[in-house]
């Protein structure tokens, strides 16, 4: 009898709270699947997705390049952990020729077995494979057991199919899979904040179509250069296949000419807003993503936000509300977008900001003064020009 087993090469995908979902786990499950294969696709590699109880497994049909695995579910939403590993069938004079076959290729001072049964059936217990495993180890690396601190963790998994072997984790960004909770406008600037709440969006599901205003011609193509990069770099962890650009310097200049200095950034983001609203409808999206972080600038005081809320009856999803700066700032660095949002621009708020913005906002007096603004051209125009 050989002492040779057919060891097939798997990644082992875990999620903690997909599992937490009930009967609607199969709908993540399948949401998850699918950000992984495009994923997979985009990198232009290729595998098999198989679901297994409380876990995908990826059998890729090259070798798989480590890096390149890293990069694709390390960079996905809605997953724990996953390790690279191998198939092995199920059954135990195969598993123990694997685990002889494998540990010659492992370097580790001490180590610990940690068997998990999906499969009641299998004639061998948790612990019984643990310790039968472990004395096998043990006798051909001469190494020690430490079950509390082990530089190397042998994980023995028995499923419904086979028995999936690894033995190192590789965190996952956690969260849930992009588009299981549904879709959102996002507005994002070229500055520090919206970007992050983008990415924070995007980790509880949200599937996002994003929208830049600009105020070309009075600005010049940086900010919307800067947008798209930003754009790229969030791409990474999900393809989000909009970016609407929004000509926003006419409805500004109106703003600027025609109503009192203290007031304006309050109605510059109130016909945002107007014009992100218009653009949900369009885009079959339940709510709106903004980078507003409370009390961080003028327009961002309670009263305020409530009176630019006040504009629209969609929901307002601000993800970094609690944030200040500091954590936006480390939450930008690591994510990769601190370094594009820095970069110098012209955005269409800097351009026309007023010196003293108000920070706290009559609402009466806000739509007295839009009523006497002729904008309703004007906002068609923009909504227009994408």
């Amino acid at each position: 009898m050989s002492d040779q087993t057919s060891l097939t090469p798997c990644l082992i995908v875990r999620y903690d709270e997909i599992g937490l979902k009930g009967h609607n786990r199969l709908h993540f499950e399948q949401i998850l699947s699918q950000n992984i294969q495009k994923k997979i696709i985009n990198q232009q590699l290729s595998g098999q997705i198989v679901r297994y109880y409380g876990r995908l497994v990826i059998f890729p049909t090259t070798p798989p390049q480590e890096n390149e695995w890293q990069e694709i579910l390390g960079t996905t939403f809605g997953l724990a952990n996953f390790s690279f590993g191998w198939s092995v069938k199920k059954d135990w004079g195969e598993l123990q020729k694997a685990i002889r076959q494998l540990i010659p290729i492992l370097s580790f001072a001490t180590f610990r077995l940690s068997t998990q049964r999906t499969d009641k059936n299998f004639p061998l217990d948790s612990l019984r494979i643990n310790q039968e495993l472990g004395q096998i180890v043990s006798d051909l690396t001469k190494k020690k057991v430490d079950l509390h601190h082990p530089e190397c963790e042998i994980v023995i998994e028995v499923t419904e199919k086979d028995i999936l072997i690894s033995h190192q984790k590789h965190p996952g960004l956690g969260g849930l899979p992009v588009g299981s909770s549904g879709r959102a406008v996002t507005l994002l600037s070229g500055g520090i904040d919206s970007p992050v709440a983008a990415y924070l969006a995007m980790k509880r599901g949200l599937e996002l179509v994003y929208v830049h205003f600009h105020s070309a011609p009075y600005t010049d193509q940086a900010s919307q250069e800067k947008v798209k990069e930003l754009k790229k770099r969030l791409d990474r962890f999900h393809h989000n296949e909009k970016l609407i650009f929004i000509p926003f310097g006419e409805i500004q200049k109106q703003i600027m000419l025609q109503t009192p200095d203290n007031v304006r950034i309050i109605l510059y983001r109130r016909y945002m807003l107007r014009l992100a609203e218009k653009i949900s409808e369009q885009e079959k999206a339940m709510a709106l993503v903004t980078g507003d972080a409370l009390g961080q600038v003028a327009s961002q005081t309670l009263t305020n936000l409530r009176v630019i809320s006040d504009v629209t009856k969609l929901l307002i999803l601000r993800p970094l509300i609690s944030f200040d700066k500091n954590d936006t700032i480390k939450k930008a660095k690591e994510i990769g977008t601190y370094e594009v949002s820095i970069l110098p621009h012209q955005d269409c708020c800097s351009v026309f900001l007023p010196k003293r913005p108000d920070t706290q906002a009559n609402l009466e007096k806000i739509i007295q003064y839009e009523k006497d603004l002729p904008l309703a051209e004007l906002l068609t125009k923009s909504l227009e020009i994408k």
